[in-house]
């Protein structure tokens, strides 16, 4: 539709200069000329004032080919070479995908992520093609209205006979003398058979454990049982292989994980006397704590005994793991073998052992409204409807440490602190002083999400304290799957400098430098394998990076071939971003300036 506005403009123009020339110089016939530069030099600037668009066709503009450079491209049953030919004939293509496994190689990435892409190819006003085999991970975020102004071309993977190692699940951490359970879940497509083999492998594939197990149609699940005196003490990477007749997909066959097989446990409770509060904690703590967790109790004169099966256990014993212990918690009085212990955290809950007076009643729970590490963990729980504690022993919070949990006798009079922590030294302590906190877990529904909440709360922020074998950081996962970075956590100031680390493996050694972003996190990408790293400074540990990408299981389709909307033919343009029609107003002022010299006018 064409408006008024830039007509009206353009005759004016001309009127202008008409009158210039053809009225006031009084050039007649031979200011024709002069005028009808003036004129249409004056015409293209009004109509750049403007700011007009043009429309342009399509075909004029070479495509935006988005190629998928994702794993599963070139996965047993996929047609990545097919693909790359089509889209170079198609127009210029860019890989797209997330977290490249070899950036300075041809584009191979863990994930197939198409919406940054996406984003950055529509904004270039160009035609634009997705070239994939339907598999995206991020197809949910997709911005609709973009999707449907792009042209999509499916090369789909055809079916394959696969079994696959789909997840593996297992602490991280045993204690030596333990049994190591490792649940593996497996995937089954294209028809293959039901029976397998499982296989645990040790370093070198030395095989630990041998397992026939049969599938369901879709898969199944399996627990593999290792006794860690199979082991030895020290970190352990331990790979999980399945066998089975036809399988089409080997590299999707074997996950891999981590284990630390300490000599100590990672948590011990000392218990005296084995109260309802005593065993109730140590079975909470042996569910949310991400480490080893021994339990003692000693009845009287008998001597210790183990929480886990009864059996006598020497002093020596329970005094070494103590003094050996990340996490020691001492519910009582454990006598000298809790006097002269240096772990990472202490976590205390007196019970009138040291002569202190204890307050019987129904103590309920009241919020407090200072801030503590533990606020979290009362997220979405009505405090005050909790089941009553039996007995308080009197504290005073000093200046410098935080309460997490105040109570009050019968819901009336003064509230009292029975949750206090403090961090001294690096030493993180929390002191629980009543009794009683076995009855939430005794109650089903939110009393026991809140007192298992509230244990692992208090673990995560014991835990939180320096630890001189982890040094600066700490990787949050230590075996990532091909293609998925190692990322380190600070665990120093969030404000310190760069960490530069040593890293060996198999394929030699090399010196990298780990930048923290804002969120205390930093990247590091290795080929697969399994590395030792060391910081500067002090900390040290065992990474891997597994051989294994959820590209490589055959996944369904969740994208659909189609063409571009047919609006995708026409685009606009704005008339300032010609510019030749800057050159050509200049040209035609030039022409005009030099006539009018030659016609002896200034």
């Amino acid at each position: 539709m064409i408006t008024l506005a830039p007509i009206l403009l353009v005759l004016l123009a001309f009127g202008i200069g008409g009158v210039a020339y053809l009225h006031f110089e009084g050039l007649g016939a031979k200011g024709r000329l002069l005028a009808a530069l003036r004129g249409t030099s004056g015409a293209l600037l009004a109509l750049l004032l403007l700011d007009l668009t043009c429309a342009r066709s399509e075909a004029a503009r070479r495509p935006l080919v988005l190629l998928d450079g994702s794993l599963s491209m070139t996965a047993a049953g996929g047609r990545g070479a097919e693909a790359q030919d089509s889209a170079e004939a198609w127009g210029e293509v860019r890989r797209f995908g997330e977290n490249p496994v070899a950036p300075d190689t041809a584009a191979l990435y863990a994930r197939s992520t198409l919406r940054p892409a996406l984003l950055a190819a529509t904004a270039m006003d160009r035609p634009v093609i997705v070239v994939t085999d339907g598999v995206i991970d991020d197809a949910r975020d997709l911005p609709p209205d973009l999707l449907a102004r792009t042209a999509v071309r499916l090369f789909p993977r055809a079916d394959i006979i696969d079994v696959a190692v789909l997840r593996l699940e297992g602490v991280e951490q045993v204690t030596l003398g333990d049994t190591l359970r490792i649940g593996v879940e497996l995937g089954r497509a294209g028809g293959a058979g039901a029976a397998v083999t499982l296989e645990l492998l040790g370093r070198g594939a030395t095989p630990l454990l041998t397992r026939a197990f049969t599938l369901g149609p879709s898969g199944g699940h399996v627990v593999l049982v290792l006794p860690t005196r199979a082991l030895g003490a020290g970190d352990h990477l331990l790979s999980v292989r399945v066998r089975a007749a036809g399988d089409a997909e080997p590299r999707d066959d074997l996950r891999q994980l981590l284990v630390r097989v300490s000599p100590l446990p990672g948590a011990v409770l000392l218990a005296a006397p084995p109260d309802w509060d005593a065993r109730q904690l140590y079975a909470t703590l042996r569910d949310v704590a991400a480490l080893p967790v021994k339990g003692y109790f000693r009845l009287g004169a008998a001597g210790w005994r183990s929480m886990e099966d009864q059996r006598r256990v020497p002093t020596d014993e329970v005094a070494r793991a103590a003094r050996g212990a990340d996490l020691l918690v001492l519910k009582g009085d454990a006598g000298e073998v809790g006097r002269g212990v240096h772990p990472r955290a202490i976590w205390r809950w007196p019970s009138g052992e040291g002569g202190e007076t204890q307050l019987d009643g129904d103590w309920y729970t009241a919020p407090v409204s200072g801030p503590s590490p533990l606020a979290g963990a009362w997220a979405g729980i009505a405090v005050d409807s909790l089941p009553p504690l039996t007995r308080v022993t009197p504290i005073e919070p000093g200046p410098r440490e935080w309460v997490g949990l105040g109570v009050q006798l019968g819901r009336r009079g003064a509230e009292r602190p029975i949750i206090v922590g403090r961090d001294s030294a690096g030493i993180r302590t929390m002191l629980v002083a009543g009794d009683g906190l076995w009855r939430w877990a005794f109650r089903q529904g939110s009393s026991e999400e809140a007192y298992r909440q509230i244990v692992a709360a208090s673990v995560n922020w014991l835990l939180g304290a320096a630890d001189s074998a982890a040094g600066a950081a700490r990787p949050i996962r230590r075996v990532v799957p091909l293609g998925s970075p190692i990322i380190f956590a600070r665990t120093g100031p969030a404000n310190a400098a760069p960490v530069i680390a040593t890293i060996a493996g198999d394929s030699g050694m090399r010196i990298d430098t780990l930048r923290f972003d804002g969120a205390g996190q930093a990247e590091m990408r290795l080929t697969p394998g399994r590395y030792t790293y060391q910081f500067q400074g002090g900390g040290h540990g065992v990474v891997a990076v597994e051989p294994w990408s959820e590209e490589f299981v055959p996944q369904p389709s969740v994208l659909s071939p189609k063409a571009s909307a047919s609006t995708a033919g026409i685009s606009r343009s704005a008339l300032r971003d010609r510019t030749w029609l800057y050159a050509v107003i200049v040209l035609l002022l030039a022409v005009e300036w030099w006539l009018r010299r030659r016609a002896g006018l200034r």
